[in-house]
């Protein structure tokens, strides 16, 4: 992509007294009108670059514009590839091994050390994932509308959206964009998405605001509950809500105290405990979790399991 370019173009100017359009052209493969744009776009873009013709001639950066390696230290450098190294996770790119090579060639002692830190943001969805965020990327550089089939919990629709940012929150990944059907900015999870599609429909663009994700924000608290647990439990809740989420009562059960944005989630997620948990409050989800119980009973209570003829 455009960026990637860029990026890779600088990297070369940065450590290399200077090239020429042709090799820039042939590395990078595209043609020298491509690469003597994007050095208007660097240059645009602050950045001093001189060109010269003739024998001895080619592309350089201004002197004094050298970055200094001192400004990072090997652990530092060692941060940036483990943050490459987590997108090459969900990519079919090697933008890690590629950074590498580049600044092995002027110090291979720069980049030396463990790879002691490892992240993979695909999860257990990398099959899946890897197609939407490339769609995606390439939708949103060359600024092309995106449909798709969005399931939630109001059932499945057909979406057509303006996508402006791919994200990694919550421990999942999400395109904010403008929807056409809702008028309106929205944050879509991928996993979510089925059919995600790019299509050659362009759009003009919309000065798009960075979307607000303070979880207040996006998970708005519509109900409080407070619960006892099992202490046999006590791993799944520290896991999922942190060590300070509960504390021992007098009967050696935890006190468990919590705010949810989906009371429907919520009552999911208690019922999981089955018999190790009792919601204290509020009074209306006692009552859910009593008539969930008596519609569990009516069905297991049968000795043998309802059958259903097949055809």
């Amino acid at each position: 992509m455009k960026i990637d370019r860029l990026i890779g173009i600088l990297s070369v100017l940065l450590q290399n007294d200077r090239t020429t359009a042709p090799a820039l052209a042939e590395r990078f493969e595209v043609s020298r009108r491509t690469i003597n744009r994007d050095i208007e776009d660097l240059c645009m873009a602050g950045i001093p670059i001189e060109t010269t013709q003739g024998v001895g001639g080619g592309i350089r950066i201004a002197d004094g514009y050298r970055m200094d390696r001192t400004v990072l230290t090997s652990r530092e450098m060692q941060m940036i590839l483990a943050g490459l190294r987590s997108m090459d996770s969900v990519s079919r790119t090697n933008c890690c091994g590629q950074l590498m090579e580049k600044l092995q060639a002027g110090s291979s002692s720069y980049v030396s050390g463990s790879n002691s830190v490892l992240i993979d943001l695909s999860s257990w969805y990398r099959k899946s994932l890897t197609p939407k965020i490339e769609t995606l990327q390439s939708a949103i550089e060359r600024r092309h509308l995106v449909t798709f089939a969005y399931i939630g919990p109001g059932g499945e629709s057909e979406r057509t959206v303006e996508p402006y940012y791919i994200l990694f929150r919550w421990s999942s990944w999400y395109v904010w964009g403008w929807c056409l059907m809702r008028q309106d900015f929205r944050l879509f999870k991928l996993n979510r998405m089925d059919r995600v599609t790019e299509t050659q429909e362009a759009f003009a663009g919309r000065n798009a605001p960075l979307p607000d994700l303070e979880a207040e924000t996006v998970f708005p608290a519509v109900m409080s509950v407070t619960a006892l647990f099992s202490p046999d439990v006590k791993w799944r809740l520290v896991e999922e809500y942190g060590p300070d989420c509960c504390s021992e009562a007098s009967d050696g059960r935890l006190h468990f105290a919590m705010d949810f944005t989906n009371p429907d989630n919520c009552l999911s997620w208690l019922l999981s405990f089955g018999d190790r948990v009792e919601v204290l409050s509020p009074p209306e989800l006692r009552e859910r979790i009593a008539t969930a119980a008596d519609n569990l009973r009516n069905i297991y209570g049968r000795k043998e399991p309802h059958e259903i003829p097949l055809d």
